[in-house]
Order: structure tokens, then sequence, then C-alpha cells
């Protein structure tokens, strides 16, 4: 049974692969001075409670946290005896790196642009709304020309009731039309439609500058179903697209 690893700034995202289905997947809180003993635990804490405590014999991560890529390596050799493959840009992942700086590409941008060639063959574009909000864009043969980085919706709204004195927090949901009529439902709307906004434009935008009308819009990350009610530009949700680019890249390693 694999394991694969997804080691992100917020949560970190795990899922057991049997063959033929994902049978369970947790998320732990990035935690970054976690030690390698309390990971650990954790781990074999899960793993126990499902009696799949010996079943992993295959175990693989991507890591956009440095300090918590060595704890990992350690989390699998010393609780499951096992030596992980983690996904770097020298990884077969079946996909071309074609920005400027391939150095500079974070491991889950690698993982879900493998993902997204897989399920998806052809060019595409990856809508992640995780800590930051992410678009991939993937072309027809293969390659990952760049990404688009902006601040997460959860790290906007913790940014506009931090330095604003007179806004508290809100529940990150939309409200009943986008003007609002009172401050909850005027942040509400500025959050949740500003973003579903912003990723449609950004999208546009794409389609045009790189001539890729037709294309599919994939959506992901563990924000994305508070936008995607509200935009008919994502065509398909993939709420584990990491995990199974993980699953993918660590059985084409292992051919």
């Amino acid at each position: 049974m694999l394991l694969a690893i997804d080691i992100g700034n917020t949560n970190v995202t795990l899922g057991l692969w049997d063959g033929e289905s994902w049978r369970l997947q947790w998320r732990l809180r990035t935690v970054h001075d976690q030690t390698v003993d309390e990971y650990g635990i954790y781990l074999k804490m899960l793993l126990r409670e499902v009696g799949l405590a010996e079943a992993v014999d295959r175990a693989i991560f991507s890591s956009v946290v440095p300090p918590l890529t060595h704890t990992f390596h350690a989390v699998c050799r010393r609780y499951l005896d096992l030596v992980p493959v983690q996904v770097t840009r020298e990884t077969d992942t079946g996909i071309r790196i074609e920005t400027e700086n391939p150095a500079e590409v974070g491991a889950d941008r690698i993982v879900n642009a493998a993902a997204a060639w897989h399920l998806y063959p052809g060019p595409s574009i990856t809508v992640d709304m995780g800590t930051a909000t992410s678009l991939d864009v993937v072309s027809a043969d293969g390659a990952l020309l760049g990404v688009i980085i902006a601040p997460g919706l959860q790290l906007a709204a913790e940014a506009l009731t931090g330095r604003a004195a007179q806004l508290n927090r809100v529940a990150l949901e939309a409200p009943p039309q986008v003007l609002g009529r009172n401050t909850v439902h005027a942040m509400q709307s500025g959050l949740i439609f500003g973003y579903a906004s912003l990723v449609e434009g950004l999208i546009r935008r794409l389609r045009v500058e790189l001539e890729m009308d037709g294309a599919p819009v994939l959506g992901t990350g563990g924000l994305i179903k508070l936008i995607a009610p509200h935009t008919t530009i994502i065509d398909h949700i993939e709420p584990w697209l990491t995990l199974t680019g993980l699953r993918l890249i660590s059985e084409r390693v292992e051919q």
C-alpha cells in the first residue's frame, strides 16, 4: 500500500492508495518545529486506528516546507522502515518544466501539473486554492509553462481583519447578493465573489495570451469548494489532485 504525503504551508495531507482507490485521506496541521517523533506517533496512531499499521510498503512525498522535508524523511525511515521518494524538479514526473528558472518551481506545482497532464492529456489550467491561490498552466505537449501566485483566500481574510480596526472576522461563505448592505455581507462579497472574479479574470487573460480556448480548467485545494459554486469557469473539481499526482509519479518511478 502506498502512503502519499503532501507537505503544504497550512496542512500536511496524507493518503493511502491500495492499488485501486484511496482508502483514506487525512489532514494534519503543518507545524514547522514539530519533531520527527511527534509526527511519527501521529502517523502510527492513524494507521493503527484503521488496522493498517503494517500495510504500508511504499511512501512518496512532496514538500514546500524545507524544515519538514528532513523531518518526513526521518518519519518514514524510523516509523515505517521505508525510504520515501521525494519529488523534486529532478524526479521523472512525465512532464517538462519550461519556466525561466525551474529551480524556483515548488514541488506541489510540479506534482499538480503531472496529475493534470495524466488526467486530462493536453493543455490545461489548474486553480489551486490553498494557503496561496495558484494557477498552473500545462501545454499541449506536456510542459509546465508557468504559474500565477496570489494571496490565498484565508490569508486575504486574515489580512483584512488584522489591518482594519473596525472589521471583524466573518464566515467564509457567499452573501445573499453581490452588493453588501451590511459590513458582514460587504466583506463576504469582496472575499468570495472577489476571488471568483480574480480566478475568472486570470483564466480569461491566460486563454488570450496563450491561445488556450477550450483548455479544461481544474479546481483543487482546500478552499476551492468556497469558490466553485460561484463561477462556471471551472470544469472539473479534483479535491485530491496532489495526492493523485504523487501516486502517478510513484508508479512511474517504480517502472
